[in-house]
């Protein structure tokens, strides 16, 4: 692949194509500026700020789920003592790093890709995007795409059908598209959810409102940690960042890996051991049986983490309470259940969940031929069956979805110097082995996983098209692994006046 050098504003032919600015995007582009400093990039973005979920999601409390040390990139350390971040810390972190790796002129803002669709006479993509302001679509041309547009849709959240939410009164929001000025001070809030944003809103908003009830219709497992590494603490000081990031973020790493083989090989101990933690931080007359005792095994579906088990601080404070019902109907002053009680309400919170969207709704295409994800096959948790020159990035369900950014990052960039030293133009995965069989890209039985999986990509049973969530097989897969492989074709651009542009 003919590299060229370009300024730092790009213009509509590139040789990468970034869509979203988000974590993703972001590592993207600085990976690619570093270890390919002569490739020419452009990052399309359709909101007007970088961030991607860090911009959006605006709740009282949203923090990160995963310890900064391995959500922060491998490339630029976490340098706080704050072992889970709140948004706008992390935020910051992004924004410093586009500014130090130099790749705010790179973004092009207001750019909300619609279409790709990809030529083999050619060997490049045409990208079509709608701008703010302008009714005529902007296109782009490049010669490889690589998608960092997650995997949730950003313009709605996942909220069910309740039965007679017009009679209510009060006020319902869903935490994905919150409010900027709402105010909660006194009033009496329910939560409905149990998941990570459930257990992020409810200490958050107890601390003003009246009281916050979290309404689940089953629990999920929480862990409390700590809100700050002491550890990392000691060590940043007597190494230095760089240093101390790379001890503890391989310190964390094994430490996460380590909680999640413990769950899978011994689920009964692990479910033990998760619910008495519980149990120590709560009085000794709440019933934890009903309200923290999971009807699953740990990890078929994410642990939730709390820093310094503020949930169960606010619970112990009675400025929160847990309730595990079904919702029967909303009436005119709250929620009535299908035990008969009712819960008034000033103001619902909805925390259902998300609604899952592959790619950020993009349409591909090859040679006039429409793609479904649904029907490709994932290589190496990064490409796809069938679509020549294009990547994305989906992280880790049980680990930092950065880590999994960084080693896709770096396998990418290594495809595209192997593509120069043979002077490939195309690489396209190709899925002939008739031994693997095809499956869910994610095994989680959460809920928003179940709702939404099947329009994903699927996940292969064995060789490179198997999904690993196991960081240590992904580091032998993307980074010390060859690039090539009998599942990778790579041909040259059929058109020569391509070939000499």
């Amino acid at each position: 692949m003919t590299t060229r050098t370009t300024s730092e504003a790009p213009g509509t032919d590139v040789d990468v194509l970034i869509i979203g600015a988000g974590i993703s995007g972001i590592g993207a582009a600085c990976h690619l500026k570093a270890r390919r400093p002569g490739t020419s990039f452009a990052v399309l973005e359709a909101h007007d700020a970088i961030g991607g979920t860090w911009r959006q999601f605006r709740y009282p409390g949203i923090r990160s789920d995963s310890d900064m040390p391995t959500f922060g990139f491998g490339f630029r350390p976490w340098t706080s003592r704050k072992f889970l971040a709140d948004g706008d810390s992390i935020l910051d972190y992004l924004r410093e790093t586009v500014t130090r790796f130099g790749i705010a002129g790179r973004i092009r803002f207001g750019h909300r890709v619609t279409g790709a669709e990809f030529s083999s006479e050619t060997g490049r993509w045409t990208v079509t995007a709608e701008t703010a302001g302008s009714a005529a679509p902007v296109t782009f041309t490049a010669r490889f795409l690589f998608l960092g547009t997650g995997y949730f849709d950003h313009e709605a959240g996942y909220a069910p059908e309740f039965t007679g939410l017009d009679d209510f009164e009060g006020r319902v929001v869903h935490p994905q598209h919150w409010p900027q000025h709402l105010d909660h001070e006194g009033k009496r809030v329910v939560v409905i959810g149990s998941g990570a944003t459930a257990v992020t809103l409810v200490p958050a908003l107890a601390v003003r409102a009246g009281h916050v009830t979290m309404l689940q219709r089953s629990p999920g497992y929480v862990l409390s940690a700590r809100a700050e590494d002491g550890i990392a603490a000691v060590l940043l000081r007597l190494l230095g960042p760089r240093l101390a990031h790379r001890i503890v973020r391989r310190k964390n790493i094994l430490l996460g890996r380590g909680l999640y083989r413990a769950c899978m090989r011994a689920p009964k101990l692990m479910r033990r051991v998760l619910i008495a933690d519980v149990r120590r931080r709560l009085p000794k007359d709440f019933d934890v049986d009903t309200h923290f005792t999971p009807r699953y095994d740990p990890w078929e579906q994410r642990l939730c983490i709390v820093p310094d088990g503020d949930l169960f601080k606010a619970i112990s404070a009675r400025r929160a309470s847990v309730v595990t019902d079904r919702i029967e109907r909303f009436t005119r002053t709250g929620v009535l259940l299908a035990s008969g009680r009712e819960l008034a309400a000033d103001l619902v919170v909805t925390a259902t969940g998300l609604a899952l969207s592959p790619f950020g709704k993009v349409r591909l295409s090859v040679d006039g031929r429409p793609v479904d994800p649904a029907d490709t096959t994932v290589y190496k948790a990064m490409m796809l069956s069938g679509v020549p020159n294009l990547a994305f990035a989906f992280g880790y369900t049980n680990l930092s979805w950065t880590l999994k950014v960084d080693l896709v990052c770096r396998h990418f960039c290594r495809l595209l110097d192997h593509m120069d030293a043979h002077g490939h133009g195309i690489v396209e995965p190709v899925l002939d082995d008739p031994l693997v069989e095809r499956v869910p890209f994610l095994d989680l039985s959460s809920g928003y996983v179940q709702r939404g999986i099947a329009a994903f990509p699927r996940a292969g049973t064995r060789g490179p098209w198997t999904v690993e969530m196991a960081y240590e097989k992904d580091v032998e897969r993307l980074v010390e692994g060859p690039v090539t492989d009998r599942a990778l074709r790579f041909t040259a651009v059929k058109s020569s006046s391509a070939e000499a542009r």
